[in-house]
Formats: C-alpha cells, structure tokens, sequence
C-alpha cells in the first residue's frame, strides 16, 4: 500500500506546477521537478508524471483558446521540435545535465533583465529581425531537444513569444498547442521507454482533480491581470526560473 502522506504531497507539488503553468503557460516542470526531487519518488517516475500532468493542463488550455492560434507559427515550431527531440537524447548521453541546466540559467536571467529593461524604456528590436519567416526554426529545435531530455519543451517557445512581442491570446494559445504536440510525442517516448509504473497512474489519478482546479485558479488570474502587468510579471517569472535553475545545481 502507498503512503498517504507521500501522495498528498506529491498531489500538492503537482498543483504548484500546475498553477504555474495556467498562469503563466509554461514552467511546471522548473517548479515541479526540484520539489518532487525533494521526496522518496524514482526520478523516471517524477519526470512522467510531469510530462503527463502538463500534457492534461494544456488541453485543458486549448479547448478554450484553439480560434487564436498562429498556424504558421505552430507549423514552423513543430516541424524543428521534431528535429530536436532525438538531439535531446544524444545531450542526455553525452552532456551533464548540470552544464545544460547552467547555461540556461544564466541565458533566462540575461533574458529576464533585457525584457525588463526594454518594457520599462520602451526598447525595440529591428522588425527584420523579429519578423523573419525563419526565427521559429532554432527555438522550435531548442525546444525538442531541452523537451526529450529535462522536460523543459516550454521555455524556448516562450522566449520565442516574447521576442517576438505576439499578442498575448495568440501567445498563450499558440504556446499550448505546441506543447500539446510536442508532450504527445514526450510522453509517448516516455510509455515506449519503459517509464511508465503502476504507482505514476496513481499519482497522476490522484492529482487529476487539483490539475482541474489549477487550470480554473491561473485562467482566472490571468484574465484579471491587465496585459501590460501581466507582461511584466512574464518577464519576472523568466529572471526567477533561472535563479531556480542556477540554485538547483549549485
């Protein structure tokens, strides 16, 4: 028999990644994963549960949102995720996560202070560059690759939607249609891998009601937040990420 107080917990951290990602469309799996490191749980079986409760909280997502959706985009997104996926799986051989995980870090504090800085005093970037055909190419690759091997498939395409300065519907409902996609084949990776266990299906029924309630609390929280607020508060959930990120290997 399971421990209780072991499911519970596990039940709460999944609402806490939940949360996040209804909120703020990414970053359950930076959340989640360091708190369920933190519990007597086989790491195979927290990466699937995460994959799996955040493929529920995107379709929770799209239902709502799908007439928003950038098809070009998420075409172009899709087609190097795919690419990226297998480049996943040669940096889980052969590169240490705590370097991958560094240098991303560093990179989304970086990130995280230019997009302060440029809403603050209005900063733009050259529209050539924002609006080439190619640019979701390489953070479509980067998200397959960073998605297959540490279950951080968001962060690229959010840093992509920001760049970009899309509108925010079509930000939020363009980035969880990706993810949709791009956790179908992450999860299936996963089943076909051999990660999936008795005790993940218990967790992940056991979570199903708090992962409902989380997507009604962060769609409520984002509607009443004004848009220019809420791009700020974006941009400091970045910075904070990769302080989390350097703090989980230091």
């Amino acid at each position: 028999m399971m421990d209780f107080t072991l499911i519970t917990l596990v039940v709460l951290v999944v609402f806490l990644g939940s949360l996040t990602r209804s909120t703020f469309g990414f970053g359950d799996s930076v959340v989640s994963m360091p708190l369920l490191a933190l519990l007597p749980l086989p790491i195979n079986t927290a990466i699937s549960l995460i994959g799996l409760t955040g493929f529920s909280v995107g379709l929770m997502a799209i239902f709502s949102a799908w007439k928003y959706i950038d098809k070009r985009i998420l075409l172009l997104l899709l087609s190097s995720t795919m690419i990226g996926i297998p480049i996943g799986l040669y940096l889980v051989i052969e590169v240490p996560q705590e370097n991958v995980t560094q240098i991303l870090g560093v990179f989304l504090i970086i990130y995280g202070i230019y997009s302060l800085i440029k809403q603050r005093y209005h900063l733009e970037l050259p529209e050539r560059w924002k609006g080439s055909q190619l640019l979701p190419l390489p953070f479509g690759l980067l998200s397959g690759a960073l998605g297959s091997a540490y279950n951080m498939n968001g962060i690229p395409i959010v840093v992509y939607g920001t760049f970009r300065d899309l509108e925010m519907k079509t930000f939020h409902s363009t980035l969880q249609s990706h993810f949709i996609v791009s956790s179908l084949f992450i999860v299936l990776g996963q089943a076909l891998g051999g990660l999936w266990t008795r005790d993940l299906f218990v967790f992940y029924l056991a979570s199903l009601p708090v992962i409902y309630l989380a997507h009604r609390i962060g769609k409520s929280i984002r509607l009443r937040i004004p848009i220019h607020r809420f791009e700020k508060l974006l941009y400091l959930f970045i910075l904070l990420l990769g302080i989390i990120l350097l703090l989980s290997v230091a």
